[in-house]
């Protein structure tokens, strides 16, 4: 074994590998081979035994002891979870394919990227390369399978002799990653500090899995927000360039074992269709592969929810970047099971071929199963490595041709308008099909699908000059970055579409492999009408429909449909920062800075900790030849103040230095004392808030629902912040949504943990929550925990409901109102404090919300007008929308109640309704002041 330094470097290599020879699909679960130690004499248990989890530091331990016996693998440091644990990656190949590591390397990206090769320097690098596979566990981690198989599979890839593993090794690099290092080790010392094995679970687990956002860090990925996602992409689109992505998960659908691609429509209409046709193949190697060694169980399509539509996704994700991106939902655990007997999914069916009856299911069955799954994807991308490396070399190249010349997506909306410019009528003298819908007229295709002004675009133009918030601009320029999406600077003025635009300006062509993603960020999704039959209700989608990022971050972009040429520079860095804030101007009596950028409340709130005063100017103010919107905060001189600004000249905000002092009253700002409401297990949409509240810098405590029923609330905090979720909601009620699972018992559960148990209540809760609003305190409640907002005031109702006979009454049903996760367009009055810094239009993510109606008295700041406001996603009775108010100011008392109906910081990625939460942050304490 190497020496313990070595050990510890981020980039290491094994000696040699001993191993005996045993056939393919047939080794136990630990063979014992030479001097490379198995997972059964390397742990305290062997992974996969009953009731014994391995943790992430015997995990690790274990990488590192295969490194240093093996010449077969290669660990790699990809990066600190949010935790500060090491992310490793182990390339597993064979030794001469390890000693070219950076030329395959290479290879990968050329091919990948496409750009400037041809056909036959495409042919001659694929015939040259090796298949880049990626094969992950511990994403979620209550999903235990994944990692404790992986341990064997790193074992058996780096101890077999037989074909089947030469073959793979000699022809493919995999790499195989780990996910989530800071939730396995919870999850797996959570199941295992109880003695007696019958007693351990992970089912009440105290917190999120991962530091801010458990199971929604694989929601994460487009945005890229937490540092294993960045971790991730980065190994994916700018290193190492995989053409396959396989990312792994559980439980499988009931009375099944696992879920394994193909998927349900719909797909994207963004990405290539080679993709799709091989994500075919891939998953019918992976069904035949199990059926052929008698392992029944494996569904598709029908069989789960699963689509290919959202780009969040670690496996989704990959299609937007020309990756085979593959899924699977294997049942299992450390605890043993059952599988019951569901009759219908006894029947043999083409997706679900092999059923498989009742019985006893172990962790050890499970990791079988895992075990052919990955050979299954090794096997494949061996077999066909170069078609796997030329196709994606095809799809990057077919992405660059469409960016360089005139083309069309064809979504419903396209569909449809061909449908209505036929009118109903029939191609003339054309054949009636047996079959089908009847032909209409062929030249529709030239006048309604090719229409000139639906072309999509060659590129997007940002002119920094343009963007109401630069800062914010920049990060969402990041989170392409990050996702490997080609982004130039212009280094001299240019000419696009008939206008002049300056050195300086973003330019993202569409002409380049990532195209698909490009599109998805920038383009309105058009998701299709899924009826679970003709004229039923919507059949749900898997996870949202519309999520726009530039849309979303209120991006201001010129949308460019002919070609253009330029000086440009391609930016090379992963992240860019923001031009440096100014001091501008040399008046001595304060500073003001314009409220349109939010990264001004990171200053703010670093201002206000300083004990500098902060104020709001009510009205639009005139400055240095522009005009600052109302709020604009004035921050008057001080030693501590420049100080202060200075400092924080890379958050990217100007302050204005004014000769004297704004004429009027302004809202004086204070240091404010914010309970961020969560419960035992975490909330996941608390979680991205605390996230967002740590990025800019607000002060905060996590409270628990034992904490606010105690009361005396307005002695310890100025706001109390509900986030979506962390208000139980009644079963058919008025608010969808919430979380809810059963709570432990307290013995159950260590002490230090048994604080925060505890619901929400009206009976409790309410009574403590009402006299700290009534008191001066402000409180904010957001999507689904505006149950709390309607116990609190009879002037705010849920507007989209129907009453029931009982009186009470309940969310409409979908058929007649759905929105499941779209861009919603919504009407704002900037005017109001809450949405100082805002433009009078908003695109509002709004996933099965609840707008409401309001009593006099109640002040709207944002609301819904017109019958269409729909800008991304899908709609059922958008209609119903119009008039309905999204947020709103009442009085409590000499408090506030902020009520947000749609998710405002849904994921961390709507940074333009930030405003409405952090403005509410801020105001209600100062109102709270004056009164």
């Amino acid at each position: 074994m190497k020496g313990t330094d070595a050990m510890k470097t981020a980039f290491l290599m094994g000696a040699a590998a001993l191993a005996l020879a045993l056939p393919a699909g047939a080794e136990p679960i630990s063979p014992r081979v030479g001097a490379l130690p198995s997972p059964a004499e390397a742990f305290a248990t062997e992974p996969g035994s009953d009731y014994y989890l391995a943790n992430y530091d015997a995990y690790e331990k274990y990488l590192k002891t295969l490194a240093a016996q093996s010449d077969r693998i290669k660990l790699i440091d990809i990066g600190k979870s949010a935790e500060g644990r090491t992310m490793w990656v182990a390339i597993v190949s064979s030794p001469a394919n390890l000693a070219k590591l950076e030329r395959y390397r290479t290879i990968a990206q050329q091919l990948a990227k496409a750009d400037g090769l041809t056909e036959a320097q495409a042919q001659a690098l694929a015939g040259e390369g090796r298949a880049v596979v990626w094969i992950d566990a511990g994403l979620h981690a209550t999903e235990t399978v994944t990692t404790q198989s992986q341990i064997h599979v790193l074992y058996r890839m780096l101890s077999g002799q037989d074909a089947e593993t030469k073959r793979i090794l000699d022809e493919t690099i995999v790499l195989f990653g780990h996910d989530n290092p800071d939730g396995l080790q919870l999850v797996a010392d959570w199941y295992m500090r109880n003695k007696d094995p019958k007693d351990r679970e992970f089912r009440t687990i105290p917190r999120l899995y991962q530091k801010y956002v458990g199971h929604d860090n694989n929601r994460d990925s487009f945005m890229s927000q937490m540092p294993e996602t960045t971790a991730l992409n980065r190994v994916f689109f700018r290193q190492w360039f995989p053409q396959i992505i396989f990312n792994q998960h559980q439980t499988g659908p009931a009375g099944m074992v696992v879920f394994v691609p193909p998927f349900r429509d719909p797909f994207n209409y963004n990405y290539s269709p080679i993709v799709m046709n091989e994500l075919q193949e891939v998953g019918a190697a992976m069904h035949s592969r199990l059926v052929s060694e008698d392992k029944a169980g494996s569904g598709a399509r029908s069989a789960a929810p699963y689509s290919t539509w959202h780009n969040g996704m670690v496996r989704s994700v990959a299609y937007f970047h020309n990756s085979i991106g593959l899924l699977t939902e294997i049942i299992g655990g450390p605890t043993p099971e059952k599988i019951p007997l569901i009759p219908d999914q006894q029947l043999a069916r083409n997706d679900e071929t092999l059923p498989i009856g009742p019985r006893e299911w172990h962790l050890k069955d499970s990791l079988e199963y895992q075990w052919s799954l990955d050979r299954a994807v090794m096997d494949y991308a061996a077999r066909n490595r170069e078609r796997l490396l030329m196709n994606i070399w095809r799809m990057g190249k077919a992405s660059i041709d469409k960016g360089n010349r005139d083309s069309w997506t064809i979504t419903p909306k396209r569909v449809d308008a061909v449908k209505a410019a036929a009118n109903g009528k029939t191609a003339p003298g054309g054949e009636v099909y047996f079959r089908g819908p009847p032909p209409v007229d062929s030249s529709l295709y030239a006048s309604v699908l090719n229409d000139p002004a639906a072309r999509d675009p060659r590129g997007y133009i940002l002119p920094p000059a343009a963007q109401r918030d630069l800062p914010t601009t920049v990060a969402f320029l990041n989170a392409l970055l990050k996702n490997g999406v080609d982004v130039e600077r212009a280094t001299a003025a240019f000419t696009a579409g008939g206008k002049r635009y300056p050195a300086g300006s973003y330019v993202v062509r569409t002409a380049q492999a990532y195209r698909p993603h490009v599109l998805d960020m920038f383009e309105p999704q058009d998701h299709p009408h899924d009826a679970e039959y003709p004229g039923g209700p919507p059949k749900a989608p898997y996870d949202i429909t519309g999520y726009t990022l530039a849309y979303q971050m209120g991006v201001q972009f010129d949308r460019v449909l002919d070609g253009f040429t330029g000086a440009f520079e391609k930016v090379t860095a992963e992240q860019i920062a923001p031009p440096a804030g100014r001091i501008v101007g040399s008046g001595n009596a304060g500073w003001l800075i314009g409220h349109e950028a939010n990264n001004g409340f990171t200053l703010t709130n670093r201002l206000l900790k300083a004990g500098v005063p902060v104020n709001w100017v009510p009205g639009e103010t005139k400055v240095a030849g522009r005009t600052l919107a109302a709020g604009a905060l004035w921050v008057p001189a001080s030693p501590a103040a420049r100080t202060v600004i200075e400092q924080s000249a890379p958050l990217g905000v100007d302050a204005y230095a004014m000769a004297r002092v704004p004429a009027g009253t302004t809202w004086k700002l204070k240091p404010v004392r914010v309970g961020l409401v969560d419960r035992y297990g975490g909330v996941m949409p608390a979680g991205w808030t605390r996230w967002l509240l740590e990025q800019y810098e607000f002060p905060f405590e996590v409270v628990y629902p034992q904490q606010l029923d105690a009361g005396n609330l307005k002695a310890k905090y100025d706001v109390l912040l509900f986030a979506d979720g962390t208000v139980p909601v009644a079963r058919g009620g008025a608010y969808p949504g919430g979380y809810r699972f059963d709570l432990p018992k307290p013995e159950a559960i260590p002490a230090e943990y048994r604080g925060w148990l505890g619901e929400v209540t009206e009976a409790k809760t309410l009574p403590a929550v009402r006299d700290f609003a009534q008191g001066g305190g402000t409180v904010i409640t957001v999507g689904s925990a505006n149950t709390l907002a309607t116990w609190l005031t009879p002037a705010l109702q849920p507007a989209l409901v129907t009453k029931k006979f009982d009186g009470s009454v309940t969310a409409l049903p979908h058929k007649d109102f759905y929105i499941p996760g779209s861009l919603i367009q919504a009407s704002v009055d900037p005017r109001q404090p809450l949405a100082y810094g805002m433009t009078p239009k908003v695109d509002m993510f709004f996933d099965e919300a609840q707008p409401f109606v309001m009593a006099p008295g109640v002040q709207r700041i944002a609301w819904f007008e017109g019958t269409s406001p729909l800008r991304s996603g899908w709609a059922v009775g958008q209609e119903k929308l119009n008039g309905t108010v999204a947020v709103a100011d009442a009085d409590i008392g000499r408090g506030k109640l902020f009520a947000m109906g749609p998710e405002v910081t849904q994921r961390a990625q709507p940074y333009a309704t930030f405003k409405l939460l952090f403005n509410g942050i801020l105001y209600g304490p100062a109102v709270a002041a004056t009164r």
